[in-house]
């Protein structure tokens, strides 16, 4: 298939493509947002998975549980089910339900006994996830209750010291509170955009404080870069490969946080790893409102939201 060539917004597409230009990709303006392909893993792997404390009771039977629930869960799934709770207006235990009845995430478990508790964060995604947890360990003969947590500060110790015993969490973010923790706050990353390499830092790390992890889930929540779908259809870009590609130059607006000019998973990241450049930055929010105001009202070519939004299930 024959990529449109990235004009200036409202032009033909005749015009030379960006890589012999430099022009850039202008925004068009779209109800519509769309994920684009993070081909080349700039972004490190935060894909949701189970930490589960030592002192759990039968940790294996905790994993054999929450294992469910990573495998009935990819990313476009979290979208829906952060869309029940977040647009739709469900609760939390409302939106869990649904989805464990249509996956089936009951059935088969066993070899559970005692109490169990699940720690949440405050937020949908995450209290939604202890609620799944807590279905999956009630059937294999758990008896699970949720509490919420505030942040990984306190959550973590409360899992080192068997507080809880379970928590949904996120790997790449994980691996490196952990590395920090243990190795100062200058250490050297550990997570990558490879889950692999991720998780095996990330049980490394887990082991001298008594933490075992499930197995990750194909969902993750992480950073995302967006476009409207018109754009998308336009320049015929799919993936930051794409971007690059095509709309690296002056035309191309980024739109996101204020510190996305610093941050290297923002706009250095993009350049170091994609070579794209912009011809200016537009200061929004962190994958909120703003953000995609800006993308949707065509002020913006590209912006950072995040993989799991709920509001891309609504476009």
């Amino acid at each position: 298939m024959t990529m449109a060539a990235c004009g200036k917004e409202g032009s033909s597409g005749t015009e030379a493509p960006q890589g012999a230009t430099g022009q850039g990709c202008a925004p068009v303006a779209g109800e519509q947002l769309v994920v684009l392909d993070d081909d080349k893993k700039l972004q490190n792997s935060d894909n949701i998975v189970a930490a589960i404390s030592g002192k759990a009771p039968n940790p294996a039977a905790v994993a054999t549980a929450t294992d469910k629930v990573a495998a009935a869960l990819d990313t476009t799934k979290l979208i829906a089910l952060n869309k029940a709770v977040d647009v739709d207006r469900k609760t939390p235990v409302q939106a869990a339900q649904e989805f464990a009845t249509s996956a089936g995430l009951t059935t088969g478990l066993s070899g559970g006994s005692g109490d169990i508790k699940i720690g949440a964060a405050d937020f949908s995604e995450s209290a939604v996830l202890g609620e799944l947890y807590k279905l999956a360990l009630n059937a294999a003969g758990f008896k699970a209750t949720v509490q919420t947590i505030g942040n990984r500060e306190l959550y973590e110790p409360a899992l080192e010291r068997g507080e809880i015993h379970v928590f949904p969490e996120y790997a790449a973010t994980l691996t490196e509170f952990l590395n920090q923790k243990a190795n100062g706050k200058t250490a050297a990353p550990k997570a990558s955009g490879d889950i692999n390499t991720t998780m095996t830092a990330l049980k490394a790390l887990g082991q001298p404080v008594g933490l075992t992890f499930g197995t990750p889930s194909k969902a993750t929540d992480q950073n995302a870069f967006a476009v409207t779908k018109a754009f998308a259809d336009k320049y015929g870009v799919k993936t930051l490969s794409d971007f690059a590609a095509k709309c690296s130059g002056t035309a191309s607006v980024l739109a996101g946080p204020a510190e996305c000019p610093q941050r290297p998973f923002c706009q250095p990241g993009l350049k170091d790893k994609y070579n794209i450049t912009f011809g200016s930055f537009h200061q929004a929010d962190a994958g909120g409102p703003q953000t995609k105001t800006e993308l949707k009202t065509g002020q913006a070519s590209l912006g950072l939201i995040f993989s799991s939004d709920g509001s891309l299930a609504t476009n």
